[in-house]
């Protein structure tokens, strides 16, 4: 008796996976990779945009944690455990 539905399998699933990140979502970052023959700078995009982004993040939480230091907000009582 042979089954009229197609059904997939988990080694299908994994390779549908695979297909989708390999041959679909990596595509710039295979076309950056083989820019930087020609420009490390270029090559470097996402890099930069990732530093860019933790930079900011820094100075915002640096900035944000001198404004509650300047309030007083911070509760700074020196306390320990009993043990201690």
């Amino acid at each position: 008796m042979s089954c009229k539905y197609n059904i997939i399998t988990m080694k299908d699933l994994f390779y549908a996976i695979q297909d989708l990140f390999v041959n679909v979502l990596f595509l710039p970052f295979d076309g950056l990779r083989s820019l930087e023959l020609d420009n490390w700078w270029a090559a470097n995009f996402m890099s930069w945009v990732l530093t860019l982004i933790g930079l900011v993040a820094f100075v915002y939480w640096m900035l944000q944690l001198r404004k509650f230091d300047k309030n007083n907000e911070e509760d700074k009582s020196i306390t320990s455990h009993s043990y201690l």
